[in-house]
């Protein structure tokens, strides 16, 4: 019989998809249905609030994941008026700003986040036996939940998170005993660059559909160039994630983030009206975003299997 693992919040069902690969069931629990033509959640899925589970449901579980809301903590790590406003206010620092319908207290704040931690404390209850749990977050919960136990890239982990743990991506040297200069500089050197993901190179040009002053090479991130061959698990950096270049492919023409792929400020243009904040569209866009990367469940899987 296979070892059963819960995934909590699962969206898209990254951590899923690894302990799949390792040989575990899966059970995901979430308040929507995330499938935007790709196929949807991967695994056996329940719809259903967390907060209205009990934990001893799970007492024959050896492993649970969960992935809470990062909204509210990614919001306010920005460096704008509105959310150090917010962040103060939560602290008892002044008034929330006008219009402003989120928590009102740390309390209501970390309730999500909280969910997985009374159901894990429940689970082993029922089951008399300790259940390991693992929960993912943003860096910019650690202010308000403590500090995290490990973190692949921007992926922060919080909970019975292993003692070896994998890295984000490899360090890179610039070989040929040569120094970097941009491409429009006469000393540039061809295909020595610092821009490296994964050990794949920007061999010149601009990595975005923007290309700098004088630079006639652009969408040079070899990103997009894995996506367009279909070439899966090259992580990236896309805004605040390590994520597969894959699951972006809904918006890989979206140029940088916050503009349009000619420049134009996201949110003043066609494309800014057409994905609105409820879209389905930007739905996607979030959920592939927050999708845990298959290298780290993996190993979360492989450690974790009952032996």
């Amino acid at each position: 019989m296979k070892p059963l693992a819960i995934d909590l919040f699962c969206g898209l069902g990254g951590w899923s998809e690894g302990l799949l690969a390792e040989g575990w069931d899966v059970i995901g629990f979430d308040i929507e249905r995330h499938d935007y033509g790709t196929g949807g959640y991967p695994a056996q899925l329940v719809l259903q609030d967390v907060r209205t589970i009990h934990g001893k449901q799970f007492k024959d579980a050896s492993l649970i994941v969960a992935s809470s809301p990062c909204q509210a903590y990614s919001y306010m790590a920005m460096p704008w008026t509105r959310a150090k406003q917010i962040a103060a206010a939560l602290r008892g620092n002044g008034d929330f700003p006008d219009g402003y319908k989120g928590p009102r207290t740390i309390a209501e704040l970390n309730d999500l986040f909280e969910q997985p931690l009374r159901i894990q404390r429940e689970a082993c209850e029922a089951a008399g036996r300790y259940i390991p749990m693992i929960q993912e977050n943003v860096r910019g919960a650690i202010p308000w939940v403590g500090r995290s136990r490990w973190n692949f890239g921007s992926f922060h982990l919080w909970g019975d998170v292993p003692a070896l743990m994998p890295v984000a991506m490899k360090a890179a040297k610039i070989g040929d005993g040569h120094s970097w200069y941009p491409p429009d500089n006469p000393r540039h050197n061809p295909g020595i660059d610092f821009t490296r993901v994964a050990g794949q190179k920007n061999t010149g040009g601009s990595w975005f559909n923007i290309g700098s002053p004088g630079q006639k090479v652009v969408n040079q991130n070899p990103v997009h160039r894995h996506m367009a061959e279909g070439i899966k698990g090259i992580p990236h950096r896309t805004s605040g994630h390590w994520t597969n270049p894959a699951e972006h492919y809904q918006v890989s023409d979206a140029g940088v983030k916050g503009f349009t792929p000619n420049g134009g400020p996201l949110g003043k243009n066609e494309l800014g009206r057409k994905h609105g904040s409820k879209s389905k569209a930007r739905k996607a866009a979030s959920a592939a975003i927050a999708k845990i990367p298959l290298p780290l469940a993996r190993h979360i899987a492989q450690v974790y299997y009952p032996r």
